[in-house]
């Protein structure tokens, strides 16, 4: 069977991380969504996404397909009972739409009154659904906790060496080449997964539940509290808890980074600090793409959540619940406010438009120092968010 991944209404919820990405490759737990299906299907995955998106992440069609929902995070009884699937039947949660099984030629022309005609198969299990951006915070430890299971079960991990003091050393998984340096663990309140060849120095304290992807460095004397996901080629340092960084970002001096989402290719400057309770101790409103304004978390704790080629100066300070979009530069004192549009430039005294030209160029030198190559399809992507944002830029 073919698989495929599509992207419902939630997308727009999920901006700007899904400005650069299907909701698909969003990093959730330790693994990303994809890597989650791919690994329960035993089976690769191609994306159904917007157009511009497309060469990058192509769709692959064959003469039977079944489109998965990837708003929602797998289960053992999702994927049994993607196999009873009938042509043209949907697997349903409520109203939600988890699974359709279309052939090759229905896929471009979907005929809904075809679907609507055959009965739906209704799920047995309740299915966990990503919706907004703070879904991301929410549902993160429970992640961390499902992909650390399926990634180490019947495995043995590295051996933790003798420099290390440890809690509860059955719920830490190494992976072959880490170095773990003279460094505390305490795994008694949820599992520490690291990962191939990542790097904890000297005096980090790391606190479970929580991921560190492949070739990423925990920098001397870092606190790391749980709930806490870090993608691969990451630099961390300072004060982190309940965050995700998707990956290829750096965060390596002193500051605080809390219930805070940050995309691929960021920087924080050193000292940057991200606020994550207001001092009344109200709920959260954060900016939401879909609505076009702010809008009620129902959190009392909620960070930052910051697009793809982000760069912050020393200093620089984040107010409760912000958005920043993709390839921003922001510097300068005082709390920033609370919305920054992609492809901004600028501080507290007010912003301009960041020259795409020269955004281009730095996300071309970032990428050269990991040994990736920047393609046409990158610049073609980051050029379609550009002119997609302008009005933001413009407001």
């Amino acid at each position: 069977m073919n698989y495929i991944l599509f992207g419902d209404q939630t997308r727009n919820h999920l901006l700007p991380f899904t400005f650069t990405r299907p909701i698909a490759d969003i990093r959730l737990g330790i693994l990303t969504i994809r890597e989650k299906w791919e690994r329960m299907l035993n089976s690769k995955t191609s994306t159904l996404t917007e157009g511009y998106l497309n060469t990058k992440f192509p769709v692959v069609k064959e003469k039977d397909n079944i489109l998965i929902n990837s708003s929602i995070l797998p289960n053992e009884t999702i994927i049994s009972e993607l196999s009873q699937l009938s042509p043209n039947q949907t697997l349903i949660t409520g109203e939600i739409i988890i699974a359709l099984r279309l052939k090759e030629e229905d896929i471009e022309n979907l005929d809904w009154d075809v679907i609507d005609s055959v009965t739906p198969l209704h799920t047995k299990s309740t299915p966990k659904k990503i919706n907004y951006l703070w879904s991301l915070i929410e549902m993160n430890e429970d992640a961390i906790l499902t992909d650390f299971e399926m990634l180490t079960a019947r495995r043995r991990s590295q051996p933790i060496p003798n420099t290390v003091k440890v809690s509860a050393p059955e719920k830490i998984f190494i992976e072959e080449g880490a170095i773990l340096e003279n460094i505390i663990i305490n795994a008694t309140e949820g599992p520490v997964y690291i990962g191939k060849n990542a790097h904890i120095m000297d005096g980090a304290i790391l606190r479970g539940p929580l991921a560190i992807g492949e070739h990423t460095t925990i920098k001397l004397g870092a606190k790391i509290y749980g709930c806490t996901t870090f993608g691969p080629h990451c630099k961390v340092g300072g004060e982190v808890s309940n965050s995700i960084i998707f990956g290829y970002s750096n965060k390596a001096h002193d500051g605080f980074l809390g219930h805070s989402v940050i995309g691929e290719w960021c920087n924080l400057g050193a000292d940057t600090n991200t606020s994550n309770l207001k001092n009344n101790y109200e709920n959260v409103r954060l900016w939401d793409y879909q609505e076009e304004s702010f809008v009620q978390t129902d959190l009392q704790f909620c960070g930052t959540f910051m697009g793809d080629h982000t760069k912050c100066g020393i200093n620089t300070m984040f107010n409760t619940g912000t958005v920043v979009g993709a390839c921003a530069q922001v510097f300068g004192s005082g709390f920033m406010r609370n919305f920054i549009p992609s492809f901004s430039w600028g501080s507290t005294s007010g912003f301009s438009k960041h020259n795409i030209d020269k955004a281009l160029t730095v996300a071309r030198r970032v990428y050269a120092r990991r040994n990736i190559e920047f393609t046409q399809d990158d610049e073609n992507i980051l050029r379609h968010v550009y002119d997609k944002t302008l009005s933001y830029r413009n407001a």
